[in-house]
C-alpha cells in the first residue's frame, strides 16, 4: 500500500514539472491538486489584500513561499513556509499531494522541501483538498466533505507564524492539542530562517508573555490585567483608540490573546513585528506617505530590560539620562559595594533581622508598577483584594500580591511566592503591588489604621488638625500680605538661585537651562531694535537675535505690564527644557535680570503658522501634503505632551499662532506658559483662573475651569479645521451671521457639503483626505469631553484609512455676544454654547 501512494506521489510530482511551461505569471484564487502554484504565479486573497507566492529577499538564488501585503506599495513579507529550507533556482512549486498535504517540491526531488504540518491524515483521494488565502493573511487547507458538501479547515498558517503578528492571529498554547503558537525573528533582513528571538506565552506560574533572546528573558510584556499587559500600559490607548479591540483567553481549554480592527481589515494594516535584534516594533502602513509609521516598540527604555535591578529591586527611570535601582520596602542590597558601582544585577535581600512570619508583619504599598514575573506567581479570581491580604498575610511565603483584574474594580488575587523580579515604575499608569514586610519597615511605609485608634486618640488627632489647618491659613495670609507690602519679586541672576525660585508645580527643581547676561542679549538683537522684531504675543514681544557664534536665535522678552507672571515664566523655563521633541519648539536659554525676564529659543525662519494659513498669498505655497505633514506633526507634538514624555503636559493654549515653522516648514509647538503638569494618576484638574485664547478653549475649561488632554485635543480640533478651510475659527460667515467656522463646518457636514469649505487653493484631487480630516476635526471639537478621542487614536486615524464614527454636535458653534458695543477683536468677551443659558466671563489671550 505504500509503495502504491509513493508511486502515485512521484507521477504527481512528474506530471508538474513536465507540465508545458507558459511564458506568463498566472493569478489564481485557489490551489488544488490539479491546480498547483509554480515559482511566479500568484496566489491572491478574496479582496485582493494579502498574494502569495515565491520570493527572494536576499540572495536571488534563494527562493521561499511566502505571504505578503498585495494592497501597499511596498512588499512587506508577514509568512514564509519553507523559511529553513530555501530553493536554490525557480523549478518550485506549492501543491496539494495525494495525501492531501500542502507542500513545496522543487525539480529533480522526490521529497518535499516543506509540508504543512497534519496530525490526523484522511483516507480519501486528495480531490477533497482545497487551499485558499483569506484576506487576514491566513493561508488556509481545507478538506471538503463530499456527503454534505461543507469544508472544515484542517491546516492554517496562523497556527505557525513567523516573525510577523497580524490582527485576529492567536498567540498561545492551545491545550486540547498542545499547539503552541509563537513569533519567532528572523535570521537577518536577507535571510527568513528562524531566528534568536521568540515572543511566546510562558506558562509557568501564572500565564505571561516574554521576549525571549534564545533562552533567557529580555523583555517581558507581563500577565493579564483585564484590559492590558502588566508591562505595555500604552495598550488602553490602543484600545480605546476606535481601531484596536484585545481578546485575552485563559481557560481548561486554551490561554491566547488575540488583537483584532474595529473597522474594515482592507483599510487599515498593522502589524508587530520581532525583529532580529529581539525588539517588538509595532508599526501601521500611512497610504499618504507610501510608508510604514512605527507608534510603538519595546524595550525602548534601560528599565525594560527584563531584570536590570535585580531580584527584588525595582527600576525607575524618572529621567533619561541616568538609570535609577532601589530596593523594594524591607530590603537591602545584596552587594553594597557593587549597588555603589552601580552594579545592581546582584539585587536585593531581606533587611538583616528582619522576621516576617507572625511578628507583626504587613505589607507595604508600590504604587504604578509593573509587576513582577509571574513565574511564582497564583491567580484566583473567587477573591477579592481584602481576602488576598487575608491569605497572603497567613502563608508566610507569600511576599507580594495585588488584585488580578483591573477592570472589575480590583476583582480576584495573584500573589507571589518567592524573589520579586523584574519590576519597573511608570509614569502615568502601572498598578498597586502590597509587598510583604516586617514590623519596623511596616511603620515606616504604612501608617496604622483608624481602627487601632481610640475615640479619645481620635478626637485628639481632629482637635490638633484644625489648629494645624487655621494656623497655616494665618501663615499664608501673613505671607501674601509681607508679599504686597514688600511689591517687587527680587530677581536673581545665578544659576542656583533660579533654581530654587524655579520649583515647578510638583516640586522638582528646573534642569541645566543655560543662562545668557542681559548684555550678551542685548547685543545679539541690536539692543531691540524695531528691525530686528518678530512680533508681539500676549505676554511681550519676540526678536530675532545673533550670537557671538553666529547662530541665529529668537527672544521672547515679557513687557513689565504682561499677564505672564513669575510662575508662568518658569513653567515655561522648565518645561521646554525638559522636552525633546522634533515637534517641540527647543529652548537655548534664558535671562533672568531684575524686571527683565526673557527665554532664548532656537530660531525659525518661518515664524508662525497662522502667517502662513490666515495670508491669501502664503496659503497657496501650502499644498495638501504640506498641510498633512504639518497636522500630524501638530498631533504627535501633543501625543508627546500628553503620554511619551517625562512629565504628562496639559499645554492649554495649542493655535496657530503658538504652532512655529522650520525652514522646512516642519511644525514646533510653542509657547508653554500656560502648560499644567499632570499628577501620573490624575485624569482631570480644576481652576479658578481661565486663561487662554478665544476661539480655542474647550467648552468644560471656558465654562468650569476644568482641563484635562482632552482640552488639547479640543484645541487641536479646532486648528485642524483652519489648516484645511485657511479661515479664523471667530470668522462670522454670510449665510449664518451668527456662526463661527465650526458651527459653518458643522452645518455643512450635516447637508453632505462639508468638500464646500475647503481651501480652494487645494487640489481637488486630495478632497477625500481632506474631508477625512474634517471628520477627525468634528470628533476632536464634540461638546462633552468623554466623547473626544485621546491623542493617540488621532495620530492612529490620521495614519490609516480606517472608517471613523459619526461626530456629535461641537461646542461653541456660534460666535460670542457682546456685553457692551466694544471691538469684535477685543480679547475679553463672553461665550455662547448652544447647551447654556447663561454667559461666564473669562480672562482670554
Amino acid at each position: 500500500m505504500k509503495s502504491c501512494e509513493a508511486l502515485l506521489n512521484t507521477i504527481q510530482i512528474l506530471l508538474i514539472f513536465l507540465a508545458p511551461p507558459l511564458c506568463m505569471s498566472l493569478v489564481f484564487d485557489t490551489i488544488t491538486p490539479n491546480h498547483p502554484i509554480k515559482d511566479g504565479d500568484v496566489l491572491l486573497s478574496g479582496q485582493k489584500t494579502f498574494a502569495l507566492g515565491f520570493f527572494s529577499p536576499g540572495k536571488p538564488l534563494n527562493r521561499y513561499v511566502g505571504v505578503w501585503y498585495n494592497k501597499i506599495s511596498e512588499k512587506t513579507v508577514v509568512w514564509v513556509a519553507n523559511r529553513d529550507n530555501p530553493i536554490n533556482d525557480t523549478s518550485g512549486v506549492l501543491a496539494i499531494n495525494s495525501k492531501g498535504r500542502l507542500s513545496i517540491y522543487a525539480k529533480y526531488q522526490n521529497s518535499p522541501i516543506w509540508s504543512a504540518n497534519l496530525s490526523v491524515f484522511t483516507a480519501k483521494t486528495s480531490s477533497t483538498f482545497i487551499a485558499k488565502l483569506l484576506d487576514v493573511g491566513n493561508l488556509v487547507l481545507m478538506k471538503k466533505d463530499d456527503s454534505f458538501g461543507q469544508s472544515s479547515v484542517i491546516w492554517q498558517s496562523f497556527d505557525y507564524p513567523t516573525n510577523t503578528y497580524l490582527p485576529f492571529l492567536k498567540l498561545g498554547l492551545n491545550r486540547k492539542t498542545g499547539l503552541d503558537r509563537f513569533i519567532t525573528s528572523w535570521k537577518s533582513a536577507d535571510d527568513p530562517g528562524t531566528g534568536n528571538c521568540t515572543y511566546r506565552m510562558n506558562l509557568t506560574g501564572y500565564p505571561q508573555m516574554i521576549l525571549y533572546k534564545g533562552q533567557v528573558p529580555f523583555w517581558r510584556a507581563g500577565c493579564w490585567t483585564g484590559r492590558r499587559w502588566t508591562g505595555v500600559p500604552t495598550m488602553i490607548g490602543m484600545i480605546n483608540g476606535f481601531i484596536f479591540n484585545v481578546s485575552y483567553t485563559n481557560n481548561k481549554d486554551e490561554t491566547s490573546i488575540m488583537y483584532g480592527i474595529n473597522n474594515d481589515t482592507n483599510s487599515v494594516f498593522s502589524r508587530l513585528v520581532i525583529d532580529e535584534s529581539g525588539t517588538a516594533r509595532r508599526s501601521t502602513w500611512q497610504d499618504q506617505r507610501k510608508e510604514w509609521v512605527e507608534f510603538s516598540y519595546v524595550p525602548a527604555e534601560r528599565c525594560d530590560n527584563y531584570g536590570i535591578c535585580g531580584r527584588n529591586g525595582k527600576c525607575n527611570q524618572s529621567d533619561a539620562s541616568q538609570l535609577e535601582c532601589v530596593c523594594l520596602p524591607g530590603f537591602e542590597p545584596h552587594s553594597r559595594d557593587s549597588w555603589d558601582l552601580r552594579d545592581r544585577s546582584g539585587g536585593c535581600m531581606r533587611k538583616g533581622g528582619a522576621r516576617t512570619c507572625g511578628d507583626g508583619e504587613g505589607f507595604a504599598k508600590v504604587t504604578r508598577v509593573k509587576l513582577p514575573d509571574t513565574f511564582n506567581a497564583r491567580g484566583e479570581m473567587g477573591l477579592n483584594l481584602r481576602e488576598c491580604e487575608e491569605k497572603c498575610l497567613k502563608d508566610c511565603n507569600c511576599t507580594a500580591y495585588t488584585s488580578l483584574d483591573e477592570t472589575r474594580d480590583g476583582a480576584g488575587c495573584l500573589s507571589w511566592h518567592g524573589d520579586l523580579v523584574d519590576i519597573r515604575t511608570f509614569t502615568n499608569a502601572g498598578q498597586d503591588l502590597y509587598v510583604r514586610v516586617d514590623a519596623v519597615t511596616l511603620a515606616q511605609y504604612a501608617k496604622k489604621s483608624n481602627g487601632s485608634i481610640s475615640k479619645t486618640g481620635k478626637l485628639a488627632i481632629l482637635l490638633c488638625s484644625v489648629v494645624i489647618f487655621f494656623l497655616l491659613v494665618f501663615i499664608a495670609y501673613w505671607l501674601a500680605n509681607r508679599k504686597r507690602i514688600s511689591g517687587k519679586e527680587r530677581r536673581n541672576t545665578k544659576r542656583s538661585n533660579f533654581s530654587e525660585e524655579g520649583e515647578l508645580d510638583d516640586g522638582k527643581t528646573d534642569s541645566d537651562v543655560p543662562l545668557f547676561d542681559l548684555h550678551t542679549i542685548a547685543i545679539a538683537t541690536a539692543n531691540f531694535s524695531a528691525e530686528n522684531k518678530l512680533g508681539q504675543g500676549g505676554f511681550g514681544s519676540v526678536y530675532k537675535g545673533m550670537l557671538s557664534n553666529g547662530k541665529e536665535i529668537a527672544v521672547k522678552r515679557l513687557s513689565r505690564c504682561s499677564r505672564q507672571g513669575s510662575t508662568e515664566f518658569r513653567n515655561e523655563v522648565q518645561l521646554v527644557a525638559k522636552l525633546q521633541h522634533k515637534n517641540l519648539v527647543r529652548i537655548l536659554g534664558c535671562c533672568f535680570h531684575e524686571e527683565e525676564r526673557m527665554l532664548v529659543y532656537e530660531y525659525l525662519p518661518n515664524k508662525s503658522l497662522d502667517s502662513f494659513i490666515f495670508d491669501e498669498e502664503k496659503r497657496k505655497s501650502l499644498d495638501w501634503r504640506r498641510r498633512f505633514d504639518i497636522i500630524c506633526g501638530i498631533a504627535r507634538g501633543i501625543l508627546y505632551l500628553h503620554q511619551d514624555s517625562i512629565l504628562r503636559i496639559i499645554h492649554r493654549d495649542l493655535k496657530a499662532s503658538n504652532v512655529l515653522l522650520d525652514a522646512a516648514l516642519n511644525p514646533k509647538i510653542s509657547d508653554f506658559g500656560l502648560a499644567r503638569i499632570f499628577g501620573e494618576d490624575q485624569s482631570e484638574a480644576c481652576t479658578n483662573r481661565v486663561v487662554g485664547t478665544y476661539g480655542y478653549m474647550a467648552p468644560e475649561y471656558a465654562m468650569e475651569g476644568l482641563f484635562s488632554t482632552k482640552s488639547d485635543v479640543y484645541s487641536f480640533g479646532v486648528l485642524l479645521l483652519e489648516i484645511i478651510t485657511g479661515r479664523k475659527n471667530i470668522d462670522y460667515y454670510e449665510e449664518k451671521s451668527e456662526s463661527n467656522l465650526l458651527g459653518h463646518v458643522w452645518d455643512l457636514w450635516k447637508e453632505g457639503r462639508a468638500s464646500e469649505i475647503v481651501d480652494p487653493f487645494l487640489d481637488e484631487s486630495f478632497v477625500d483626505e481632506a474631508l477625512r480630516c474634517i471628520q477627525i476635526g468634528l470628533l476632536s471639537v464634540q461638546e462633552h469631553a468623554n466623547d473626544r478621542p485621546t491623542m493617540s487614536a488621532i495620530v492612529l486615524m490620521l495614519g490609516n484609512d480606517s472608517a471613523l464614527p459619526s461626530p456629535k454636535q461641537p461646542a461653541f458653534i456660534l460666535n460670542r455676544c457682546w456685553a457692551g458695543t466694544g471691538d469684535r477683536a477685543s480679547s475679553e468677551g463672553v461665550y455662547n454654547s448652544i447647551n447654556i443659558v447663561s454667559c461666564t466671563m473669562v480672562e482670554a489671550r
